[in-house]
């Protein structure tokens, strides 16, 4: 088996790894590690949980010599405040032993200071691209000495909006440079970015996003609607020794308050919500209470929790289903880590079907299905889009309708044929349509008639 040694890196960076109790290289860190040190731009398509900021790190950290200049000669991209955060405590953690100097730019924060910290001088930047665009357009970052770029969960970066940003960092870079990208979906934007600003890219896919964790046990409930799903996931979520540390993931920032707010009164202190329109204080207090175990439960959307460092999840609920299938395996990746035993629950309604059916579709696997229990309460209170709205062209006046109780059922009105009305009908059979348009003759016989 291969370990950091044989990797031949330097003595500072091995000293690292070994105090950070890393022995065997992750697939991600043995394929990559060779193909940056040649120089070529790579992509890299692998899930969370990987060890994809040491796969890039590593041989960064082993080519970069100690220097006195003041301006940055890596920069990375994260989408988020706390994985900038994040990645700039892993890189200080693996460069122990090194005189690298990193520094974390985002919003949030004091700019000025920020523009201060940068005359400092800095070797490595981790940076949101709002913020850094902000300070290159200013003139307080330069951007023409960065060697090598890398820029990680870019599909995140795409979704939140970034890609205007990312389109002018680019062009204020140095031409001649290593492009480095992780990814855990390539979508066609992904795509689209690679053929406008990379160069024959090596391709490495580690944990292919279709790939079922073999160590998660999944199962799926048939739920009647959002509602039903808080009583459904406040019924579980009440054995406490099954479940405790979950991580539940919702599709908005909306349903994920709305559903804090309901849990709030069954577990109080015990649960905590993230997502981006929190403060960075409440949302860094989120994630330590979660960490520390003073909450078990976490409410997060997709965006905030890509890419946080969370350990000894035991269960990932997926409150929502989401709607590209390779979200779900980057969700549940999230739990069954360092050889643990994760699980991993899914709750889909009649309109969520087809994504549960194309996440089983990609895995070319059948999540079991658990009977609905009993004892908890299906709820007939809906949110504004799980009605249906029915509009009148004539009176303008608007009728909503809820779902029936079926879950499954063939709704009534779709097995009618619509007529047009009876005003319509009768119309039509006053004064029928000739079967040739201008056909004077058939309709004078069929008048005298």
């Amino acid at each position: 088996m291969i370990t950091f040694k044989n990797l031949n890196i330097s003595k500072p960076l091995l000293r690292a790894v070994d105090d950070l109790g890393f022995v065997n290289p992750t697939p991600v860190q043995q394929e990559v590690f060779s193909v940056i040190l040649s120089g070529k731009d790579v992509v890299g398509i692998s899930q969370t949980g990987t060890g994809k900021t040491l796969a890039y790190m590593l041989p960064l950290l082993h080519e970069l010599k100690f220097s006195n200049q003041t301006h940055p000669r890596v920069l990375i991209l994260v989408p988020t405040i706390e994985l900038v955060t994040q990645v700039v405590e892993q890189i200080e953690s693996y460069a122990k032993y090194m005189s690298v100097r990193v520094l974390g730019i985002h919003g949030g924060t004091n700019i000025n200071n920020q523009k201060i910290q940068i005359a400092n001088g800095t070797d490595i930047i981790v940076a949101t691209p709002g913020r850094l665009y902000d300070l290159a357009l200013n003139s307080s970052l330069q951007l023409k000495t960065i060697k090598k770029l890398v820029i990680d969960e870019v599909d995140v970066m795409l979704d939140l909006g970034f890609l205007f940003q990312l389109n002018n960092i680019f062009e204020l870079l140095p031409e001649k440079r290593q492009n480095i990208m992780f990814s855990a979906t390539m979508t066609e934007e992904v795509e689209q970015l690679i053929d406008d600003f990379f160069i024959s890219p090596t391709k490495i896919a580690i944990a292919v996003s279709g790939t079922p964790l073999e160590n998660i046990a999944q199962q799926c409930y048939a739920v009647k609607n959002f509602f039903t799903k808080v009583n459904l996931l406040a019924h579980l979520l009440k054995d406490k020794e099954t479940y405790s540390k979950v991580l539940v993931f919702v599709a908005s920032k909306k349903n994920a308050d709305t559903l804090y707010d309901r849990l709030n009164v069954h577990f109080g202190d015990s649960i905590s919500v993230i997502h981006s329109n929190k403060t960075q204080n409440y949302r860094a207090k989120s994630i330590e209470q979660f960490e520390s175990g003073q909450s078990r439960i976490l409410v997060a959307t997709d965006v905030m929790a890509r890419g946080l460092d969370l350990n000894e999840i035991t269960h990932v609920v997926n409150f929502d289903t989401p709607t590209y299938p390779e979200n779900y395996m980057h969700r549940i990746g999230r739990t069954g880590r360092a050889e643990r035993l994760g699980n991993a629950i899914l709750f889909f309604t009649e309109k969520e079907e087809p994504n549960k059916i194309a996440i089983e579709l990609l895995m070319n696997y059948e999540i079991p299905l658990v009977e609905f229990p009993e004892e908890v309460e299906i709820s007939n209170e809906l949110l504004a889009e799980e009605t249906t709205k029915i509009v009148d062209k004539y009176s303008k006046n608007i009728k909503l309708e809820t779902h029936g109780q079926g879950f499954h059922e063939k709704k009534e009105k779709n097995k009618k044929v619509n007529l047009g009305g009876s005003y319509h009908r009768e119309l039509a059979k006053k004064y029928k349509k000739p079967k040739t348009k201008g056909d004077k003759t058939y309709n004078l016989k069929h008048k005298k008639k």
